[in-house]
């Protein structure tokens, strides 16, 4: 019983990664979500590199409130880098998480930020 919902989330996330790849021109921004924390990342499936990340360990952020205000701010932090990169468009990868919660909520940070998906 212990472990059904994260197999139910591995199965939604190979489901979605059948249909989402990152290409050089439109990298995947990819989450993971933890108890404590968030962690974006903008993935380039075609050579397999990290193109831009954050995360609520990030030394660069510095935010404060709850989790999904944290989470916005990380999704502020993720767009930043990936314009700075040169990266406006992305495909976002929910990684197998409901689009609600941390997950809504630093997918329109990083839409404010610049990124458009």
């Amino acid at each position: 019983m212990a472990g059904i919902k994260s197999n139910r989330r591995e199965r939604i996330k190979k489901g979605i990664r059948k249909h989402l790849t990152g290409s050089t021109e439109r990298p995947r921004l990819t989450v993971f979500r933890s108890n404590k924390g968030i962690y974006a990342q903008v993935i380039d499936d075609t050579t397999g590199t990290t193109l831009a990340s954050a995360s609520t360990l990030s030394k660069e952020f510095a935010g404060s409130g709850n989790k999904v205000d944290q989470s916005k701010e990380v999704g502020k932090l993720v767009a930043e880098k990936a314009v700075a990169a040169g990266i406006s468009k992305v495909v976002f990868d929910r990684n197998g998480y409901l689009y609600h919660g941390r997950i809504k909520s630093l997918a329109e940070g990083a839409r404010e930020g610049g990124l458009d998906f």
